[in-house]
């Protein structure tokens, strides 16, 4: 696994030098290099300071918070729920940010990229504290199959009211259109910077939530058994997937299979040691976002095309090895 977990973070290292050396415009990387080797007449170069300053830093940095977030978002909610199929939308956090995103469109105005991160990210935490809320209402445990039940129902209701709104208000659909695609794409640094604290808390917090997780899949009464409290570790795990898929999904949208494919990798590699799948997620989750990014920015140059259609593409035959494999099916964590 050592050596697995090396050769993502090289690869990981190369596609984010290649995040910054790439683009669709027409900028030679050479250009691109001497600018960051400091060579005068590069430094000079407004242009070449407005596309690498401005566009491609923020743009890694993005693509980097994002991966690395909805990968783990991802084994924590696998792990929980003994799902090898969960993603982040099972808890209704994607719908959450999407209605919230809606919402702001439609009835605050909002046209700005700050001020679709701040509803989406509202939005998604609404979603998440409701989900709870019922998972846990006449005082029943929090179980997985309640999380999933009330994530679906919640989920199914908030593209209802979605769906009515942008309807009756066809002008706000031709702006949410392009937040929902999924893409980087315009992301600047203060968007970045504002979720940063997010993601690093959820990154933390799940480290700490990790073996706990992993008593878990010895069962409830053994995880009591060694002084967990089941119910009390899925609402903390359902806290850190709001903290880290809010703020990816207010950041870039919300990018599908992500959340799927790396820990898909990471469990497949790690087996059923949770914090393992944790790290590992992380780094798959940051090199298949920034393979992406770097492919959508050259497929069909010089344009973009959005980053959420090439996980997808690459996401689609996953999620099909995935459901017809029975040892990854028996989820593997829960052993």
């Amino acid at each position: 696994m050592g050596l697995v977990a090396l050769g993502l973070g090289v690869l990981a290292v190369a596609l984010l030098t290649c995040s910054i050396l790439v683009g669709s415009g027409e900028i030679p990387t050479s250009r691109v290099v001497d600018y960051l080797l400091g060579h005068p007449d590069a430094v000079a170069d407004p242009q070449l300071q407005m596309v690498i300053n401005t566009l491609r830093v923020p743009r890694t940095l993005t693509a980097v918070l994002v991966g690395a977030g909805l990968g783990v978002a991802g084994t924590l909610l696998q792990s929980a729920t003994r799902n090898p199929l969960a993603e982040t939308g099972l808890l209704g956090v994607n719908s959450g940010a999407a209605l919230g995103v809606v919402l702001g469109i439609s009835y605050a105005g909002v046209e700005s990229g700050y001020g679709y991160l701040v509803w989406a990210f509202t939005g998604a935490a609404v979603a998440s504290a409701l989900v709870l809320l019922i998972a846990r209402t006449g005082g029943a445990m929090v179980s997985p199959l309640r999380l999933v039940l009330a994530g679906a129902a919640l989920g199914a209701t908030f593209r209802g009211i979605m769906a009515s709104i942008l309807l009756r208000q066809p002008n706000s659909y031709d702006q949410y259109r392009f937040w929902v695609i999924g893409s980087l794409s315009g992301v600047d640094m203060s968007i970045a910077l504002r979720m940063l604290p997010a993601v690093v808390i959820g990154l933390l917090a799940a480290v700490l939530v990790a073996r706990p997780l992993s008593a878990l899949h010895l069962g409830d009464d053994a995880a009591r058994a060694l002084g967990h409290r089941p119910g009390v570790v899925r609402v903390v795990v359902a806290v850190v997937v709001t903290l880290l898929a809010g703020a990816s999904v207010a950041m870039a949208g919300p990018v599908a299979f992500l959340g799927l494919l790396a820990p898909y990798l990471a469990r497949a590699v790690a087996g059923p040691r949770v914090l393992a799948q944790v790290a590992l997620s992380g780094l798959a989750g940051v090199v298949l976002m920034l393979a992406s990014d770097v492919l959508a920015r050259v497929v069909i140059r010089p344009y973009e095309a959005p980053v959420s259609v090439l996980l997808a593409i690459v996401g689609g035959p996953a999620l099909i090895l995935i459901v017809r494999s029975r040892r990854l099916m028996t989820l593997r964590t829960e052993s």
